[in-house]
């Protein structure tokens, strides 16, 4: 298969549930609106996709559904990362069958390894796949950061380990990833509001949730920020930071998939326990926010 660049905007697609089921009719609608928005690829089984609560069975129906929906118009990027890598591993292998771009390894979480540990868990991955591997280090839910020196490790042993998505909030630590590896790395905002400050200091675009509901102005932000135009890019951005922040004012995807259902895109704003449905004060600053960015 030949390797399609990961940059600009990919989805972190939800995973539209009713009467707690995997909607498959939803999730096929969602991924030929993302196309038809011009998006730059689509990550299914992610956390945004509630993977932790998803079956085995079920993750990879998820991701195949995604695959054959998109028949190849965009790159497809499956969320494989597992606390164990032995599960991690058959997530991976699973993927590649179906047919994916790439594959998103999250750190392991609740473990809490030793860097030598993360090194040897992403190497085990990586020598089961030569699809490229994007990293996922997001510190707040793993407990652990993936260094720079096993980023570097890594690169320089697997060809196809060239992507990291980040997630630490930290636009310092994109300034050391690329005055590490510059152009042999390429590195993904993690969190939408960090977008823009990422990529202006070398990041090449965003794995967002954002985008499960407005694909299009966040495809027109990174797209803006790759050509060096950040006078437009900025102000997309403060207009779209405060629907940023509110669809983080609880754990996500719950406030994204209320937005979803709200606006017709998928049928139920359903999750899954322990996640629940939003607290009326917050749904109503959701609200609030989207009708501020829409009037």
């Amino acid at each position: 298969m030949k390797s399609r660049p990961l940059t600009g905007t990919l989805t972190a697609l939800v995973t539209p549930l009713r009467q707690q089921m995997v909607a498959y009719d939803d999730l096929r609608s969602l991924v030929n609106f993302q196309i038809k928005c011009g998006i730059d690829g689509l990550v299914p089984a992610g956390s945004t996709g509630e993977s932790a609560t998803l079956s085995h069975e079920e993750h990879m129906d998820v991701v195949r559904c995604v695959v054959e929906t998109a028949r190849g118009r965009v790159p497809v990027v499956a969320g494989t990362g597992s606390n164990s890598t032995l599960e991690a591993l058959e997530l991976t292998r699973a993927a590649h069958e179906a047919g994916v771009d790439a594959m998103l390894v999250v750190a392991p979480y609740y473990n809490r390894p030793t860097q030598e540990g993360l090194f040897r868990h992403f190497a085990s991955i990586a020598e089961v796949t030569d699809r490229p591997i994007v990293l996922y280090s997001i510190p707040s839910r793993c407990g652990v950061e993936i260094s720079v020196p096993v980023v570097e490790r890594l690169r320089a042993k697997f060809s196809h380990v060239r992507y990291i998505k980040e997630s630490g909030g930290s636009v310092d630590r994109v300034d050391q990833l690329k005055q590490a590896l510059g152009r042999d790395l390429v590195v993904l905002s993690g969190d939408d509001s960090l977008t823009l400050p990422f990529m202006a200091v070398g990041a090449e675009g965003v794995i967002s949730v954002a985008s499960n509901l407005l694909p299009r102005e966040l495809v027109k932000l990174t797209h803006l920020a790759l050509v060096g135009d950040y006078r437009n890019a900025g102000r997309l951005h403060r207009r779209l930071y405060p629907v940023f922040k509110s669809l983080f004012i609880e754990t996500n995807p719950v406030p994204v998939k209320s937005a979803l259902a709200a606006a017709g895109r998928i049928s139920s704003p359903e999750v899954r326990l322990p996640l629940c449905e939003l607290a009326p004060a917050s749904l109503a600053a959701l609200r609030k926010a989207l009708t501020d960015f829409a009037g």
